[in-house]
């Protein structure tokens, strides 16, 4: 059972704990040299203390301790988070190669795996459910995985990753509580909040940076939330669900490793054309770049609540919905059609004209 004014109560907690967190967090990062330098390919031009999701992470493990939360799984999940938490920290303090951050993340999901926690099954239109048998395990680490990294590469401009990952919680919540899945409706209001706290900090100019200890923590959480409530959803349609819900990210990441396996780089290589970068390329401030993927991930998480207690029909007008949608975010960071924006700028035209006609 629900007491609504303890999931207020643990919000809270979590929001002030990483609110306040972050000013020791802060001061340690910088004297234990976890910084962040400029160089050619990011945007910001003074050195800044990373190591912020050590503050979100102790934000979120009061406000969780205030509600309690009992799970078959939590202990094993909790393991994985500690060790993608300090993997993140070791890369914001030295900076480790690719192939080390992987291995703890790697590890983070075979605590997942040997717990039972999989995904064993999806729903798939006209084939019904589909029973992944041997796959599962296969498919629960490329998830946890793919979901932890995309979120990471996303972290690319101040408050950018803090923000949008707070609205993939937020729609997760929302499903999760017409749905009345408790562990998930616990994880994801004490991880916001100690989002909302850490984002006072980092939201542009950012003071401090999550670092990877904060983008592959939110992540793998994330991956680990959408396992234990989106995915254990039967409806019509829902292995699509956490896929809109993270669209943002997702989509990034699938455009990044196209773009640097068509140019025969290392897909692990970080470089400076992820889609946050190219809508500024595109004229985009920098403040401006993060409202407007905000906002893009705020109407695919509506779309992806929507998508979750919908008829046939209106799934399939939501489907068209969310890939137009798709394609005007890549026409704004200038990814498809050669840079070309015929939608935007038909769209653009008609604005002026109604504006000149009134």
């Amino acid at each position: 059972m629900i007491h609504y004014f303890d999931l207020i109560i643990a919000f809270f907690i979590a929001l002030f704990a990483s609110l306040l967190l972050t000013y020791p967090v802060k001061k340690f990062a910088i004297k234990i040299g976890a910084v962040d330098f400029p160089n050619y390919r990011k945007i910001h031009t003074k050195v800044t203390p990373r190591l912020g999701g050590l503050a979100i992470f102790l934000g979120a493990f009061l406000g969780a301790l205030y509600l309690q939360p009992k799970h078959e799984h939590l202990p094993e999940i909790l393991l994985g988070a500690i060790v993608i938490l300090i993997t993140g920290a070791l890369d914001d303090k030295y900076a480790i190669r690719p192939v080390a951050k992987l291995t703890g993340q790697l590890i983070a999901a075979s605590f997942l795996v040997n717990s039972g926690l999989i995904i064993e099954r999806i729903t798939i239109p006209l084939l019904g459910m589909i029973d992944l048998g041997v796959f599962s395990v296969l498919i629960t680490v490329l998830w946890v995985v793919g979901i932890t990294n995309a979120i990471n590469l996303i972290d690319g401009l101040d408050g950018l990753a803090t923000g949008v990952s707070t609205i993939a919680l937020v729609s997760i919540f929302i499903m999760s509580m017409m749905d009345m899945q408790l562990i998930v409706i616990f994880l994801s209001i004490v991880l916001i909040g100690a989002n909302l706290g850490f984002l006072f900090h980092n939201f542009y100019p950012a003071k401090i940076y999550m670092g990877d200890s904060g983008s592959n923590f939110l992540g793998y959480m994330i991956a680990v939330v959408s396992m234990l409530g989106l995915f254990k959803n039967i409806a019509f349609f829902s292995f699509v669900i956490p896929i809109i819900v993270l669209a943002v990210p997702i989509f990034d990441t699938l455009f990044a490793i196209i773009r640097r396996a068509l140019n025969k780089e290392n897909i692990m290589k970080p470089d400076n054309k992820h889609i946050h970068y190219r809508l500024i390329e595109a004229g985009f401030s920098h403040r401006q770049t993060v409202l407007i993927i905000y906002g893009f991930s705020a109407l695919f998480g509506a779309m992806a609540i929507l998508f979750s207690n919908a008829s046939v029909s209106t799934l399939l007008i939501i489907t068209v919905f969310v890939l137009l949608l798709l394609h005007i975010f890549a026409e704004l960071a200038g990814i498809v059609l050669g840079g070309k924006r015929p939608i935007i700028d038909t769209v653009g035209r008609m604005f002026r004209r109604m504006r000149g006609e009134s």
